[in-house]
């Protein structure tokens, strides 16, 4: 048997798959906690990564690394980071991405550049906040990496000497990078950084190999999170994934490279050779569990006072905008709480609440997807629940298909790695995940949900 491993390295923790390299199955995992904020010493990533690894490889023969996207890694010229990474979910710079867009001649030029329209999240928004509040840091700055570019070139042991190296799915996420093209805009870099050029990793191609371990092991090229889920999920054109994470994130695979002027959607490209359009929420997760502690429970009690409480609450309406959003994008708005009256203030028609009201997000962020779906397939923690499929089902106004749990992002990483082992045009032919089907009774019931969602957020936010 040929065995590979996979890793994803996400916001909240670092989850080692190891597989079978010719079915998929997954022979063994481990998950080790990562430091919440959104400023993290990347040394405690690979940390993580290492007490993930440890006595789980003795028979892996090749291995690929998943990450968060659009994390700002700055290195010195030894390789040291002149500071914590600023992790997609930082929003202080978002006027800096205002600024980029302004400078370059609006959306349609961003757009047209590198496929996407800089907001908070970019790398290259986080590198203009870099070179005006921290200057001093920013001229010791040698090379620019994202989360995943370092623990592939740590895996490879770090060597200052050696070149990082990034993929098409990850550089797509930086906002210097076009898909459309295959080429970095060197330009932008410097643009963002005040005229400051540092080096930036070598974009290999989704079935290249990085290097190698110390001990031997092939190392791929790895990718970004959505794009390991899309692989590990074994998407084809017009599906679309929704996976409720931290964040929540809509794409779905496409031939061809996308260009949104309003900002909305992100031209990504996969970890295949073909594209990935992609809208992302901040809000999804964190809703339910910020209502969970308000309510003095945990997620499965968020379920069970949820389902004493009617679809639509009751009347009650959360905008979940907790962390700022991203889509719509609102970086410094406030969650908000409308339809009180003594009888929807229960804990049960607020656990419903909750849950409606990250769902609408979500599906308002689905609807600028260039797309008509061939079929919806959802992801994340918050999936397993049955009435947030039921829910989302009712709001999404279609059949909904989840998947049954299971480590898609790392799982995606090690198909990628049996890939790079094995080599050939395609990835590695892998089982399609088995799936639930959750149907949607009343329409009309998600659409009136949606309708007074949109009245409540127009009226407050515009």
């Amino acid at each position: 048997m040929t065995v590979v491993a996979g890793v994803d390295s996400s916001t909240q923790s670092c989850k080692l798959v190891v597989c079978d390299a010719d079915t998929g199955t997954v022979l063994r995992q481990r998950q080790i906690a990562h430091p919440e904020g959104t400023e993290v010493a990347p040394a405690l990533w690979w940390d993580a990564l290492r007490a993930a690894c440890d006595r789980m490889m003795r028979d892996v023969e090749a291995i690929a690394v998943a990450g968060q996207q659009h994390g700002l890694v700055a290195l010195d010229g030894n390789g040291m980071p002149v500071r914590d990474a600023l992790l997609w979910n930082d929003t202080r710079s978002a006027e800096a991405a205002e600024q980029l867009v302004a400078e370059l001649g609006g959306p349609q030029a961003w757009a047209d550049a590198v496929g996407s329209v800089p907001l908070a999240a970019h790398t290259v928004a986080k590198l203009r906040w870099f070179a005006d509040h921290e200057p001093e840091l920013a001229d010791r700055t040698a090379r620019v990496l994202l989360p995943h570019d370092y623990l592939t070139w740590q895996l490879r042991g770090g060597d200052p000497d050696s070149e990082p190296t990034t993929d098409r799915g990850e550089a797509s996420g930086t906002g210097y990078w076009s898909p459309a093209t295959g080429h970095y805009r060197p330009d932008l870099l410097t643009m963002a950084l005040r005229g400051r050029s540092p080096g930036l990793p070598t974009v290999l191609e989704p079935a290249g190999v990085a290097g190698h371990t110390p001990g031997g092991r092939v190392i791929a090229a790895g990718t970004g999170d959505n794009a390991a889920a899309a692989l590990g999920l074994g998407i084809e054109d017009g599906d679309v994934v929704v996976s409720l994470g931290t964040s929540g994130t809509i794409f779905t695979r496409s031939p061809s490279p996308s260009a949104d002027p309003s900002g909305a959607v992100n031209g990504f490209a996969d970890a295949t050779g073909a594209f990935l359009p992609l809208v992302c929420t901040l809000n999804a997760a964190r809703v339910l569990e910020a209502t969970a502690v308000l309510l003095g429970t945990d997620l499965s009690g968020l379920e069970v006072l949820a389902a004493q409480s009617p679809a639509g609450a009751d009347g009650l309406t959360l905008l979940p905008y907790l962390a700022g959003e991203r889509t719509p994008n609102l970086p410094n708005a406030t969650g908000s709480l409308h339809g009180l009256r003594a009888a929807t203030m229960r804990p049960h028609h607020l656990a419903r609440a909750a849950i409606e009201g990250m769902l609408c997000n979500i599906a308002e962020a689905f609807d600028h997807l260039p797309t008509t779906p061939r079929r919806i397939l959802l992801i994340g923690g918050a999936s397993r629940s049955r009435l947030i499929a039921h829910a989302a089902a009712t709001i999404f106004g279609r059949t909904v298909t989840v998947p049954n749990p299971s480590e898609y992002v790392a799982l995606g990483a090690a198909r990628q790695a049996a890939w790079a082992l094995r080599g050939g045009p395609r990835p590695p032919r892998w089982p399609i995940p088995q799936a639930t089907e959750f149907h949607t009774a009343t329409p009309a019931t998600g659409a009136a949900i949606r309708a007074r969602y949109a009245q409540i957020r127009d009226s407050y936010y515009n």
